[in-house]
């Protein structure tokens, strides 16, 4: 099994650098050039399709969107997604604390598959657990009730009812409002996060791999005579770090363009 996992993109204008960084990355993946990207030399340089893409969370920096009216922004890297999506690789969305309601188009329409909450899935034989990672904090009590609040079906019913226009203006407020309840340095986050898989490690996962803090981490551990695997995925705004998996190993990547 080969697989990618990236988050924190936090897309906005097709302008943006790292909007076209991330096109490109794909574009790249889709070529069969994902072990080019990394620079491993137990990989062998040799062109190979991955099965899976994993996007961690925070794909968007705001994501309310109804499936009969996407964000005109969006378009393109929806339209690169499914791209890959038809060469054959699976296509597995987190929602973060920027980007929710989701499922309604990617799963309903696009049938990627779309998870709202943390989620086990098995590499190979490796037990692992896939979260972005905002709910690894329990203590951050007014994040959390902005979370609750913000993905009730309450709220989701109401905001279908308002124009598209206001309604993206909407998702812009909540998406800076999410940022300033989300104001921890990432030396702190990251902390809290391996405190979270220090945990997780004890329930028997192989590795935990998280999103959210923009800080790229990859490190292993011992427990009880395993070895384990602690991952912070990082971001697409100032370091385009991915993770690659091949064969029951983990690897690190910085995506430089050509």
């Amino acid at each position: 099994m080969k697989a990618i996992f990236i988050s924190d993109a936090h897309l906005k204008r097709a302008s943006d650098k790292r909007y076209a960084q991330l096109m490109n990355f794909l574009g790249d993946i889709k070529d069969g050039k994902a072990r080019f990207l990394v620079n491993y030399d137990e990989l062998s340089r040799d062109a190979t399709p991955i099965d899976d893409l994993y996007i961690v969370g925070d794909l968007f920096d705001f994501w309310f969107c109804q499936k009969e009216k996407i964000y005109p922004e969006f378009k393109l890297i929806i339209n690169k997604l499914i791209e890959l999506q038809k060469a054959g690789i699976r296509i597995h969305l987190f929602e973060g604390n920027h980007d929710f309601f989701m499922k309604e188009y990617f799963h309903d329409v696009l049938g990627m598959e779309v998870f709202e909450e943390q989620v086990d899935i098995k590499l190979d034989n490796l037990q692992a657990l896939i979260a972005h990672g905002d709910m690894a904090d329990k203590t951050n009590i007014k994040y959390i009730l902005f979370r609750e609040i913000s993905r009730s079906r309450l709220f989701y019913h109401f905001q279908r009812f308002i124009p598209s226009s206001i309604r993206w203006v909407l998702a812009s407020v909540s998406s800076t409002a999410s940022r300033k309840m989300n104001i921890e340095k990432n030396s702190v986050l990251l902390e809290k996060m391996l405190s979270f898989a220090r945990d997780k490690f004890k329930e028997d996962y192989d590795a935990i791999v998280l999103g959210h803090c923009h800080e790229p981490v990859l490190s292993h551990y011992v427990v009880e005579g395993k070895k384990k695997t602690f991952v912070a995925l990082g971001d697409w705004i100032k370091h385009y770090s991915f993770l690659y998996y091949e064969n029951r190993e983990f690897f690190m990547g910085y995506y430089r363009p050509r």
